[in-house]
């Protein structure tokens, strides 16, 4: 009797804060509740940290080599896309990069903006692929927490930003994101070309200082909120969630490239396969 109470408290208090989410997404593909997105991100899970590496066991890893150039550079075209759009609906468009508040309206360009940050949530589902590239090539020493935990919270969080706020400064760090994947998945790219193209590459030693650099800009930006008087964005928790995150990966960059370049040591194991594929 206590248990199914407090399911039926569960569901009323999910449905009246369900109540709350911007009607301009109803019927959008795995918009009607957070139960898709976590199905899929549970089934993920599982898959590159028990079933994957166990049916991989004994079989000898796959090549791939020409299904991972097309995905990668297929990424890249995507993330040119993102951008663009990201730009045209807002960030190039009349955004302050102050205090920027969601557009619920269904003028043109606010419906656009609600498209491309649904495209950007789908964008990291697709992004799954890099872990399951790694289980199966039989790569297990990449599928690093660090690795499987970013590319899990990315969709799951933003299935919650774009249901209930689909544009304003929350946004900016999805902006960064697209642009850094441009140069990131243009770099696997050319590594899955072959030996032949690494030459082309000189400039990974730029990687990290890209993907710190992008962390910095998150934080000072989202950071803003909080000395800004009177600032009506709608949904302060998504500024927390936001800032939080990229103080954290600020934090362990900042880790890495004090052991990379100051001490000169050769990154650990886990920051080389884990964090450098992920952002």
């Amino acid at each position: 009797m206590a248990f199914s109470n407090l399911t039926s408290k569960a569901i009323l208090l999910y449905d009246e804060w369900i109540k709350d989410a911007d009607p301009r997404l109803e019927g959008w593909p795995l918009m009607s509740s957070p139960f898709p997105t976590t199905f899929i991100i549970g089934t993920y899970i599982y898959f590159v940290t028990s079933l994957g590496p166990k049916l991989m066991e004994n079989k000898k890893p796959f090549e791939l080599r020409q299904i991972m150039t097309f995905y990668n550079f297929s990424v890249v075209a995507l993330s040119l896309y993102m951008t663009y759009e990201f730009l045209m609906s807002g960030w190039a468009t009349g955004y302050s990069f102050r205090c920027d508040i969601v557009d619920y309206s269904r003028s043109p360009t606010a419906l656009r903006m609600v498209r491309t940050c649904w495209l950007y949530y789908f964008s990291k589902f697709i992004e799954l692929l890099d872990t399951i590239f790694f289980v199966l090539r039989k790569k297990n020493n990449q599928v690093t927490f660090l690795h499987v935990f970013h590319h899990s919270i990315m969709p799951w969080t933003w299935w919650f930003g774009v249901k209930f706020a689909a544009g304003g400064l929350g946004t900016f760090h999805a902006l960064l994101n697209c642009i850094v994947h441009v140069v990131m998945y243009t770099y696997y790219g050319i590594c899955s070309l072959g030996p032949a193209y690494h030459k082309y590459l000189w400039w990974k030693k730029y990687m990290t200082t890209i993907q710190l650099v992008q962390f910095i800009m998150i934080t000072v930006h989202i950071g803003q909120i909080y000395i800004m008087d009177d600032c009506p964005y709608q949904y302060p928790i998504f500024m927390f969630i936001i800032w939080l995150y990229g103080s954290l990966f600020l934090v362990l960059f900042l880790h890495f490239w004090y052991h990379a370049y100051t001490k000169g040591q050769r990154l650990p194991k886990m920051a080389r396969n884990g964090i450098n594929k992920d952002q």
